[in-house]
């Protein structure tokens, strides 16, 4: 066993941190060490979603004790993914340096439907092959994801508003259950879930599968007196809500099998697990213990192997917003070239990851043409920042909606970005690329000709080139003395030399 294969993931979910680490045995994940403390980050929201400086001081004081475990681990060997309390906090904008800082590693917020994905992706690595389509539910602390299929790729991914945590503060403020606040939990969860069901039930299942600490809890709740049994039913979940009713509180019901760190969210998780039986017409569910971090530790190894989900997406989308794959792949080409000429003079960090930011974003970068032909540049960032791309982080996103943004028109709308170094950089490279390719066919490209000079101490470009070349090419001469203006207006020097 060495250190390089091992494999760490990190889930920040809205109830608890979880650090799992792994032993890669040629695709076969060895549990090395697994550590889990109940950080109850979505308890910490305010009515205006604000995180209060509780929640966050544990939060902190937790990501502290999981940074000393991963000292000596490289940036490829880790994961870090956040969950719905980081996507639903208005100011996570300002925790994240924080987390960052005292993790030593960086965080993906990942979107619902991603979320469902990597526990679908979990869940399919670690059961049995399947033949006939299973609905996956994982109830967390914020969420609650659903997931069919039974290939590798689920065939539908949707995720709601609904949690353990949430719910158990919703309805269930100071403990107290009696019939008419549990009813109620179980309505509201219904009402949402039926916004899903038609499409859930479109597509069928054979198997019910659950994931997540709720539905473990209700399965060890259940389990009391019969070890064996890995499944749950709506009868014995009415059962045990019936029970705790009657008691008035978890407390009071004295469930055996329910661990003490799980009473506080075991009522909220039970009737969002209830309210999904019955509006879906589940009769049996069978549990399991895969979850979100077995997902993600798979999703690392096909990043390892070349099988990275995220290039799928971008073939998706490309086939969806019917882009010009030859102009792409010519972009794409161009910008990575003048990306190597523009980092020669610098050392930056992860300086492949961007190559392939910018490779990705060329690929897309006129995805809005099918929208629109005026504007085009701002449809396809708002595609990118808003839609669900399976396999890119929140982060990941934003980065590919700015540069592409930035690929023509008034740099002012990017200028927050220029001390971002390899951002803007990457913006620069997408957008001569864009330029020197204007005419969609296959030309002499022109980096071949010339020289790109970036000095960092001033922030100057330097592009030079044939006076013949340009003589031949008064477009381009002219956009790049428009492109030159563009740029000093923000305060950033792009000479253009004849030479």
């Amino acid at each position: 066993m060495t250190a390089q294969d091992m494999l760490a993931t990190i889930d920040l979910g809205s109830n608890s941190f979880r650090l799992q680490i792994c032993h890669n045995q040629s695709g076969h994940l060895q549990v090395v060490d697994s550590i889990k403390e109940m950080v109850r980050l979505a308890a910490g929201l305010d009515e205006q979603k604000n995180l209060d400086q509780a929640s966050q001081q544990r939060a902190l004081n937790c990501l502290a004790r999981f940074g000393e475990r991963l000292r000596g681990f490289r940036p490829d060997q880790v994961r870090v993914v956040a969950t719905n309390t980081f996507r639903v906090a208005k100011n996570i904008s300002q925790f994240i340096p924080q987390a960052e800082a005292k993790l030593g590693f960086p965080i993906d917020i990942i979107a619902g439907r991603e979320e469902a994905r990597l526990i679908y992706t979990g869940v399919v690595h670690t059961l049995p092959p399947k033949d006939e389509n299973m609905l996956v539910i994982d109830i967390g602390g914020g969420s609650t994801e659903f997931v069919i299929g039974h290939d590798l790729q689920p065939a539908i991914t949707e995720s709601l508003n609904l949690g353990c945590v949430s719910y158990s503060m919703r309805f269930f403020p100071r403990g107290k259950i009696n019939n008419k606040n549990f009813q109620a939990a179980v309505n509201s969860a219904r009402a949402e879930i039926q916004r899903i069901s038609v499409a859930l039930k479109n597509i069928g299942w054979k198997y019910a599968i659950g994931t997540s600490g709720s539905a473990r809890s209700i399965r060890d709740v259940i389990a009391i007196g019969d070890e064996s049994t890995d499944a749950i039913t709506a009868t014995q979940m009415h059962k045990i809500a019936n029970h705790i009713i009657a008691a008035g509180s978890i407390k009071k019901a004295k469930l055996e099998g329910l661990k003490t760190d799980r009473m506080d969210v075991f009522a909220g998780g039970l009737a969002v697990m209830i309210a999904a039986f019955a509006e879906l017409n589940i009769s049996e569910m069978t549990i399991t213990d895969a979850a979100l971090r077995d997902g993600v530790f798979y999703d690392m190894i096909g990043r390892q192997l070349g099988d990275d989900m995220r290039n799928q997406t971008i073939t998706d989308f490309q086939k969806r917003y019917h882009v010009d794959t030859a102009q792409a792949h010519r972009v794409a080409t161009l910008a990575q070239m003048i990306f190597s000429h523009l980092t020669a003079a610098v050392t930056p960090e992860h300086l492949e990851q961007w190559q392939q930011y910018i490779r990705w974003a060329a690929q897309l970068h006129e995805i809005g043409l099918d929208i629109s032909h005026t504007g085009f540049h701002k449809h396809a960032a708002y595609i990118l920042e808003q839609a669900d791309m399976p396999g890119f982080s929140r982060k990941e996103q934003h980065i590919l909606a700015t540069m592409v943004l930035g690929q023509r028109g008034d740099l002012r709308k990017i200028a927050e970005f220029i001390q971002q170094e390899m951002l803007w950089l990457s913006i620069l490279s997408l957008r001569l690329a864009a330029l020197f390719c204007r005419s969609r066919q296959n030309i002499q490209i022109p980096v071949n000709q010339c020289n790109i000079h970036y000095h960092k101490g001033t922030k100057q470009l330097v592009i030079s080139t044939g006076t013949e070349w340009l003589t031949h090419n008064p477009l381009t001469a002219s956009a790049l003395l428009q492109e030159s203006a563009l740029w000093h207006k923000i305060g950033l020097q792009l000479e253009i030399r004849a030479i």
